[in-house]
């Protein structure tokens, strides 16, 4: 039986800041990155996975996913592979590691990456890409790789099995509809924060022109300039596509709703991480004090418990996973269910580099296997690095086609890997020469 002989993890870096790609109320200059995990066993297979951070700090990310991965070293792949749950739970209930989180933060996006490499073994063994084999496993199997340590005063192991049980019949259908069609996205590309206003017309208008129903904006530096560009792309795209507004947790609770409000006459379809994610009640009152907007949240959420929370105090319209946030695929099924069970549509944050990859996965899944409805559910699209991966992301007439390669997404090229792990590779050195950096 194959045995695991090493995990490494590389910083690997983007220098999007020089074109402000990414920036917005908060992220001023970030440089989109992945702490980038590689499982290797003695028979030569790989399992990938990855984190997404904004540039400084990748490094300490990167060292978290060494430290989980010394968990693996000389244990059966086999073993590991056929027993999610466990596995999942061997690395995020670790009883030294978990200190320092527990469950949240670096510790706990790093066990998720190492957790991520397993379903990518077990997915490519399998032949299938990552929405296809949780499609496909029972829901008994699914079941069984869920954590429901402190979600069960929201929901059980009995009501998981019930959700999926009850998404069995037309799913044939459903998947069958997904590779013919993908499923409807949004784009952030018009609007990040430090983009002129002459770029945010033209990509609005190229957005709608490539098919997208719905874009987002970045806001919450000065309300001027928020009423200019919401006016500026609200005269561009015209009164039937979306616009949603992102505040990346500038604001706080009261600050939230009257700025909302200010932009009410463009319309705005949501606002998104109007304050801290971690304030479950002030999202409940912005919720009261901006509606019919719909709020929205999720992407910074540090792990279930807190989704928990948000589902439970009715503080959300919108529930945005991520797909490295969290202690990886399993987490996210958890997720997926709760939304589920509270009747909470998901949408999720996807844009930096790799998020696209991975994320897709997620609601192909939710569609075919649990809600059986896609209404104005979109996912977010980011046009930015996807060339540095085996399997890009791609986007057709305002739809993301269906991934096919086995695997969940997250491998990167060696050749871009290598050129742009931080400080060292070759493009990063370029960048030095010629004084850009």
């Amino acid at each position: 039986m194959p045995v695991i002989t090493s995990v490494r993890s590389y910083d690997v870096r983007f220098p999007t800041s020089l074109d402000l790609d990414g920036s917005d109320a908060v992220n001023v200059d970030p440089d989109y990155s992945a702490a980038y995990a590689v499982l290797e066993a003695d028979n030569g297979e790989r399992g990938y996975g990855l984190v997404f951070t904004a540039g400084r700090g990748n490094e300490i990310v990167a060292k978290a996913i060494e430290s989980y991965g010394k968990r693996l070293i000389g244990l059966e792949l086999d073993d590991l592979v056929a027993n999610l749950g466990d596995a999942a739970r061997r690395l995020v209930h670790d009883s030294q590691l978990r200190w320092l989180g527990p469950e949240k933060g670096v510790s706990h996006m790093a066990a998720g990456a190492v957790i991520n490499t397993l379903w990518d073994v077990r997915a490519k063994r399998e032949g299938k890409p990552l929405w296809r084999l949780l499609v496909e496993m029972s829901p008994e199997e699914l079941v069984s790789t869920i954590d429901f340590t402190h979600i069960t005063n929201a929901l059980t192991p009995e009501e998981a099995l019930e959700l999926l049980r009850a998404g069995e019949p037309g799913k044939a259908a459903r998947v069958a509809e997904l590779e013919a069609h993908g499923h409807p996205a949004y784009t952030t590309t018009p609007g990040w924060l430090g983009y002129s206003d002459e770029k945010l017309v033209r990509l609005s208008r190229e957005a709608v022109e490539a098919g997208y129903d719905m874009i987002k904006l970045k806001v919450g530096t000065r309300l001027e300039d928020d009423i200019k560009r919401m006016r500026l792309a609200r005269e561009t795209v015209g009164p039937d596509v979306r616009i949603s507004i992102d505040a990346n947790q500038r604001w706080e609770v009261a600050e939230a709703i009257d700025w909302t409000n200010a932009l009410a006459e463009f319309d705005p379809f949501w606002v998104e991480e109007p304050t801290s994610t971690d304030d479950i009640l002030g999202h409940a009152e912005i919720r009261r004090g901006v509606t019919p907007i719909k709020v929205a949240t999720g992407e910074a959420v540090m792990n279930r418990i807190i989704f928990k929370q948000l589902l439970q105090a009715g503080a959300i319209d919108v529930l945005q996973l991520d797909s490295t946030r969290v202690a990886g695929v399993n987490e996210n099924i958890a997720i997926l269910l709760l939304a589920r069970k509270f009747g909470v549509p998901v949408c999720p944050h996807a844009g930096g580099v790799g998020l696209c990859e991975l994320v897709q996965h997620y609601s192909f899944f939710d569609y075919a296997s649990l809600t059986g409805d896609i209404g104005w559910k979109r996912v977010e699209f980011v046009d930015h690095l996807h060339e540095h991966f085996v399997e890009p992301a791609r986007v057709v007439n305002g739809n993301y086609v269906a991934p096919k390669l086995p695997g969940t997404g997250a491998e990167m090229l060696e050749a871009s890997r290598d050129r742009w792990v931080f400080p060292d590779g070759a493009g990063w050195g370029e960048l030095r020469a010629q004084g850009k950096i």
